[in-house]
C-alpha cells in the first residue's frame, strides 16, 4: 500500500532505538525524509545508517535531549518544516507514589508532556498553512489502566492527551491530524526494564514473571516494535486524514475494558 507520503519530511523523537526507531524506519521505508533525535550520538548515528541502508533514504540526526530547550531548538532547526511529527521520550522511572519528590514530577512533565506540546506548538501552524500534517504522540496504554509503579508516566502522558484534544479537532480542517498511540506489551528495552522492576517488587524470578505475563496475553506473545512502527506510519499517511483526536491501544488485546 502506497501511503502517499513519499517526499514528506518527518521529525521523529527519541528514535535511536525501540518504538521511536521503529516509527522512523517505517516512515523512511515509504520514502519519507526522516530526521531523528536521541541523547546518545553514537547510537543515533548507527541507527540512521541502518535505516538508510534498509530504505535507501538518507536519515538526518540531531543528537541531544528532546526534553531540554536546547535539544528541541536543535531539532526544530534541523527540521523546521516537518510534515510529520512523532513525539516520544524515554519513560520516567518506575516508583511507588509515596517515594516521589517534586523534582521527579517536574522531570516527567518536562519530558512527557511539556516537550511534546512545545514541538506541536512550533510545527503545527506551518503544517496548517501548507495543508498537510500528521502528529502522532507515543504515550502509554497504562493511561487506561494505571499501575502502582507508573504514576509519573501515566500522570504526564494523561496530561498530554488532554492538552492536545482541542488542537486535534481544530487542525483537521486544514488536513492536520493529531492522534496518540498507546503501546503496551511490546518487547523493547524499556519493557525489559519494567518487567525486571515489577518482578523484583513482586519477589518473583524475572524470567518466570515474564513468561507468566506472556502466556496470559490474548495473543500469547509480545508485540514487536516493527508492528508498532507500521501502524504509526499508517496514521501519518495521506489516507488517514479523517482520523484525528483518537487514542489507540496497541497492546495485543491486553486491555479488557470497552472504552
Amino acid at each position: 500500500m502506497d501511503l502517499g507520503i513519499r517526499g514528506r519530511k518527518a521529525l521523529v523523537c527519541a528514535a535511536s532505538r525501540g518504538l521511536g526507531r521503529a516509527c522512523a524506519a517505517a516512515l523512511a521505508a515509504d520514502g519519507v525524509e526522516v530526521t531523528i533525535t536521541g541523547r546518545d550520538a553514537d547510537s543515533l548515528a548507527r541507527t540512521a545508517d541502518e535505516i538508510a541502508a534498509a530504505s535507501g533514504q538518507p536519515v538526518a540526526i540531531v543528537p541531544g535531549d528532546i526534553a531540554s530547550e536546547e535539544g528541541r531548538a536543535a531539532a526544530l532547526e534541523a527540521c523546521p518544516d516537518a510534515d510529520i511529527l512523532v513525539t516520544n521520550a524515554g519513560g520516567p522511572p518506575l516508583a511507588r507514589f509515596e517515594t516521589l519528590q517534586d523534582a521527579d514530577w517536574h522531570a516527567a512533565l518536562e519530558a512527557n508532556m511539556l516537550s511534546p506540546l512545545a514541538l506541536i506548538r512550533a510545527l503545527q501552524p506551518g503544517m496548517r498553512q501548507r495543508g498537510f500534517g500528521r502528529i502522532v504522540a507515543i504515550t502509554t496504554a497504562l493511561i487506561k489502566s494505571p499501575s502502582e509503579l507508573l504514576s509519573l508516566s501515566v500522570g504526564a502522558r494523561a496530561g498530554l492527551t488532554g492538552a492536545i484534544s482541542w488542537l486535534a479537532r481544530e487542525g483537521v480542517v486544514d488536513n492536520v491530524t493529531i492522534n496518540t498511540l498507546m503501546p503496551e506489551m511490546i518487547f523493547t528495552d524499556r519493557m525489559r526494564t519494567g518487567f525486571a522492576a515489577m518482578a523484583e517488587h513482586a519477589g518473583q524470578d524475572p524470567e518466570s514473571f515474564v513468561a507468566d505475563f506472556r502466556n496470559a496475553l490474548p495473543a500469547r506473545r509480545f508485540g514487536t516494535p516493527e508492528e508498532f512502527g507500521a501502524f504509526c506510519a499508517f496514521l501519518c499517511s495521506a489516507q488517514a486524514g479523517y482520523v484525528t483526536n483518537q487514542h489507540i491501544l496497541v497492546d495485543g488485546g491486553h486491555y479488557q475494558g470497552l472504552f
